[in-house]
């Protein structure tokens, strides 16, 4: 399992859009996108974990409001980043 900072760097580094971008709406709802999928590994091993659950919730709500935005700002940009992520709509 690789590390959370390894995760970020690679979500980086496949969304940027250019040079030193590291925090634009698709660069975010990709870090987002890896730590979801990291928590709920986890999730599915530890079901009790409560806070856990509760930090994930939060998270999803959080890349929901963000990909609203890109929706409203960016309507085919929006369909090719949740394609590359593989999230369902």
């Amino acid at each position: 399992m690789t590390t959370t900072a390894e995760l970020k760097k690679q979500a980086i580094g496949e969304f940027k859009t250019s040079e030193g971008d590291t925090g634009s709406s698709a660069v975010q709802i990709a870090i987002l996108t890896k730590r979801i999928n990291h928590i709920t590994e986890h999730m599915r091993t530890n079901k009790k974990d409560y806070a856990s659950r509760r930090g994930l919730l939060r998270m999803v709500s959080r890349r929901r409001g963000l990909l609203d935005y890109v929706r409203r700002h960016d309507p085919q940009g929006y369909l090719d980043l949740i394609g590359r992520l593989g999230i369902r709509k």
